[in-house]
């Protein structure tokens, strides 16, 4: 059934005071395209508030090794961001119920219509867009066309935007994804020593959720960042982990052990044991 809640209610009724939402990323097509829809409601039983879902992309200049070979996997399968926002709706169907993001760079979406895709992306249920390689001073049309349709254009804000860092908060929608570190995304060991102070500063200027990404890989990393945040998000670390279960997951018999192996570490994340 379709829903009648805009986007960016639904996406902010999932940050809940006092809870770390936890917001997985999944590149849509990776393992497979049907495998996609299996652990995105795995990852709903195990506890995530968002599911940010990646369009894959032959020029990912964001992504770290993890996703961009993820993506080639995905593309090998066919996957467009027609197929992606399809996919999106057969989880709707079913009984995904957590807020979707689109995470997908620019040049698919100029390729698909900017307008197109916000019909689209109501017509499947699609809470919200995230658009790494568009600045926020270039982003007024498409942040026009996303208030419309009520699916907020989610905005990054990173360490080296500390000019940026009062204009791009206050204006935010939706939540507001902070960058951890620089470079491209990845597993890491350690986080910026700076990501505190970091965090303090957004959340002073935001009126939204802020959450987390970029190299968050641990439920130490998690736990340090909790105090100073509404949310974190992991992408490389959760690919590698279904990298490692994609024999079991491909196979129709062992699929459930490799779901219940991709539960037990995002719970981990999320609680520490």
């Amino acid at each position: 059934m379709k829903t009648t809640t805009g986007g960016t209610a639904r996406i902010q009724s999932a940050f809940r005071e006092g809870e770390q939402a936890f917001i997985p990323f999944l590149t849509a097509g990776y393992p497979s395209p049907e495998l996609t829809v299996d652990i995105a409601l795995a990852l709903q039983e195990a506890g995530a508030s968002i599911l940010e879902l990646g369009v894959p992309y032959s020029d990912p200049l964001a992504d770290g090794p993890t996703i961009q070979r993820a993506s080639a996997q995905a593309l090998s399968h066919g996957v467009t961001i027609e197929r992606v926002i399809e996919l999106a709706a057969e989880m709707r169907t079913a009984g995904l119920h957590i807020p979707i993001i689109l995470f997908t760079y620019f040049n698919p979406v100029l390729q698909y219509g900017i307008e197109r895709i916000f019909q689209r992306m109501e017509d499947a249920q699609i809470d919200g867009i995230l658009i790494p390689d568009l600045p926020f001073e270039e982003s007024e049309e498409v942040q026009g066309i996303a208030e419309r349709y009520d699916r907020p254009l989610i905005s990054l804000v990173a360490p080296t935007s500390e000019q940026r860092i009062r204009t791009i908060a206050s204006n935010a929608r939706g939540f507001l994804y902070c960058v951890s570190s620089l470079g491209v995304t990845g597993a890491r060991s350690s986080l910026d020593g700076n990501v505190t102070s970091f965090l303090e500063e957004v959340k002073r200027h935001a009126s939204v959720p802020v959450a987390v990404g970029f190299g968050i890989s641990s439920p130490e990393q998690a736990a340090l960042i909790a105090p100073h945040s509404d949310g974190f998000i992991v992408g490389s670390a959760l690919l590698e982990k279904i990298g490692e279960a994609q024999a079991l997951l491909s196979d129709r018999q062992t699929k459930e052990q490799g779901l219940a192996i991709v539960k037990k570490f995002v719970m981990q994340l999320q609680t520490g044991v």
